[in-house]
């Protein structure tokens, strides 16, 4: 099994970017740009290494090489944007990778792009930003540049991805490490572990609390050790987990405010099978039923909120009554748009940068209001 944090300090200490490896700060797919650089890089590096993996890793800064990393990042579709926008589309999965030095709910994300061997050619399916439909992208040293359609694929680095990954492999001092490492990182969070199948170990924290006599966890961490993966982080504070004997069920709930009434709304559901033959399987279901208003209460709200927005963009000072309605601004504009005003999603992502210069909870309310509108777009 490889071990995915080895992995990545295996290819960044290889060499620079290459025709089997590249390496971002951070990827957008909230704008049509950012997921159409994503697909150009994807559609690269298959086409550069039909026989083997490629890999794509996010949080490194290009110029000195260090490892600042990004958020975490839960989207489980992603394969769908690619088969979406891609001909004879690669197999692509997203993971979390934790590093020791960067904060909790800091990652390194790790892309890894697997061709379906069949000796095809992976073009753009159809146009996307300033992309066209039947483009072709290919790796040459460390950039990914259009080709004609009908050159060659040619297998050039197998030998040298299999020796990386060789080198990358996990080990029982690696798995104690990781045990005992996740639960000094968590020692607050009343960490625990279990194993599964006899192999896999999972390691898993959060606060435990009694809602209704039902069972509830806030700051929900879950890595798997074996490979260094982070499968699951949550800032919620509602989470709850259930273990079976090859499961692990987690069910997400979504705090929204709209006026001075908050409530939790299941968001997820997520399972992680593990399997005999060494293998697992996460699954995800958006359960998320959006709540609705009157229109006429969502257009007072609305305009309130427009007018908080305003006096943000102008530099006005705000009194704490006010910084505690623009705090709930990303979820009330998350209702808007849920409730049929198109706009709202318009306004969200434009006041991404004045809430960000707010404060730190400001900015993650907005941050999870974007990630509940992404799964829903998805799905």
């Amino acid at each position: 099994m490889l071990n995915k944090r080895l992995l990545i300090k295996n290819l960044l200490a290889h060499s620079d970017e290459n025709s089997f490896f590249d390496k971002k700060l951070k990827l957008n797919f909230s704008s049509r740009e950012g997921k159409a650089k994503f697909l150009k890089h994807v559609c690269g590096l298959s086409n550069s290494n039909p026989k083997n993996n490629s890999y794509l890793v996010i949080g490194v800064r290009d110029s000195d090489n260090e490892v600042v990393g990004v958020d975490f990042f839960d989207d489980s579709k992603i394969q769908n944007l690619v088969n979406a926008y891609l001909e004879n589309a690669p197999f692509i999965t997203y993971e979390n990778i934790p590093f020791p030095h960067l904060p909790k709910r800091k990652v390194v994300g790790l892309v890894t792009i697997r061709p379906r061997n069949d000796d095809k050619i992976c073009a753009l399916r159809k146009n996307i930003w300033k992309y066209y439909g039947g483009m072709v992208f290919f790796r040459e040293g460390s950039n990914t540049k259009p080709k004609n359609f009908d050159i060659k694929l040619i297998d050039e680095n197998s030998k040298i991805v299999k020796s990386i990954e060789d080198h990358s492999q996990n080990n029982i001092k690696m798995t104690l490490d990781g045990v005992f490492d996740f639960f000094e990182d968590n020692k607050d969070y009343h960490p625990q572990y279990n194993v599964f199948k006899e192999y896999f170990v999972l390691c898993y924290a959060g606060k435990r609390k009694k809602l209704n006599h039902e069972d509830f966890y806030t700051r929900v961490n879950i890595e798997l050790v074996n490979e260094q993966v982070k499968l699951f982080y949550s800032d919620q504070d509602q989470i709850q987990m259930q273990i079976k004997e090859d499961e692990f069920r987690i069910l997400e709930y979504v705090r929204l405010c709209i006026g001075d009434h908050y409530k939790n709304y299941p968001l997820e559901k997520v399972h992680i099978k593990f399997k005999d033959n060494m293998m697992y399987d996460i699954q995800s279901e958006l359960v998320f039923d959006p709540p609705k208003f009157e229109k006429k209460f969502l257009h007072h709200i609305y305009n309130s909120g427009q007018q908080l927005l305003k006096k943000i963009k102008n530099n006005g000072r705000l009194s704490q009554s006010e910084l505690k309605e623009v705090r709930n601004l990303p979820s009330i504009y998350l209702i808007c748009y849920l409730n049929d005003f198109d706009e709202a999603i318009d306004e969200l992502n434009a006041m991404k940068d004045h809430l960000k210069a707010l404060d730190s909870l400001t900015y993650q309310n907005y941050k999870d209001s974007v990630r509940v509108l992404r799964k829903i777009k998805y799905s």
